[in-house]
């Protein structure tokens, strides 16, 4: 198999996925060439590089470097899925949004925009452990230094596709080996931890499928360097639970500021106060809010 159509939910936007997909040129995960996104993903032993466009109602995947069983193929959509969050229907937060002041405007300016994952649960939680108290850009920065240095690469024709690094190879990494990728050594120490929880078979994707927010949360936040925002970030982006939010993210913070035009930033009381009417969709209002910055 070479190419496969995935049909897309009405409330779609592929153009909103890609501006997202483009934020950083420092990327190294997938790459976004004119209107399409290419990217390297790791099924069983083989490392398939595929392609995905827009085409009417449907997304278009290609299978760049390998024909793909059908069981092989049914796990690169499975991951597509995920990633585009195309499963969640989106109809009910649309019409509670309708009638709130707040989130209103911004999903009708952003209608289709979805919550663009990581389905890779340690990729997301090293992700989150990155991006604590610095700007986005030097994340992305010490994100490519950890990605090229530590995890394996497949080349196609001229271009050199990346995969985040396996939780075995972090796992047995000194602290000093990622202080000179310019990371702190509370991050050093918080990522090598956490790859080897995954590696040691204490926590993983598989073992979280199913448990409640709740029970999903306790697991997660006793592995150390992994907190209530991290914990909550990555149940956002990897497992869609429609009421995990980072509470304490500035970013929310910012966005209630602005929108409801606040002299100060609002506290957490009145943040959870503004999120009481977005129960079960806290996900997705962060999500608005975030890109109303």
């Amino acid at each position: 198999m070479r190419s496969l159509r995935i049909p897309l939910p009405q409330e779609f936007s592929f153009e909103l996925a890609l501006t997202f997909l483009r934020r950083s040129p420092q990327e190294l995960l997938h790459k976004v060439i004119d209107d399409r996104i290419e990217k390297a993903l790791r099924i069983d032993n083989l490392i398939v590089i595929f392609s995905i466009r827009h085409d009417k109602e449907d997304l278009v995947v290609d299978f760049l470097n390998t024909n793909l069983t059908v069981a092989q193929a049914t796990e690169v959509v499975k991951y597509i899925r995920e990633w585009l969050d195309l499963d969640t229907d989106l109809k009910p937060f649309y019409a509670l949004c309708k009638k709130d002041k707040l989130l209103k405007v911004l999903t009708e300016r952003y209608h289709g925009y979805r919550i663009v994952g990581q389905p890779d649960l340690f990729e997301s939680l090293v992700w989150a452990v990155l991006g604590q108290q610095i700007n986005l850009q030097f994340a992305y920065a010490l994100k490519q230094r950890f990605v090229e240095k530590f995890g394996d690469t497949i080349q196609y024709k001229e271009e050199v596709y990346h995969l985040f690094p396996e939780p075995s190879t972090v796992a047995a990494l000194a602290v000093d080996e990622l202080l000179v990728l310019q990371f702190s050594r509370q991050k050093a120490i918080y990522t090598i931890t956490i790859a080897k929880a995954f590696a040691d078979g204490i926590v993983s994707k598989e073992k979280l499928l199913g448990l409640s927010l709740k029970e999903a949360k306790d697991v997660l936040v006793k592995i150390k360097g992994v907190g209530n925002w991290t914990a909550n970030y990555a149940l956002m982006k990897t497992f869609r639970h429609a009421d995990a939010f980072p509470l304490e993210d500035a970013g929310i913070h910012n966005a209630i500021r602005n929108l409801k035009k606040l002299d100060t930033k609002p506290s957490l009381e009145e943040v959870k106060k503004v999120f009481k009417k977005y129960k079960g969709w806290e996900a997705y209002a962060t999500l608005y809010l975030w890109k109303s910055l």
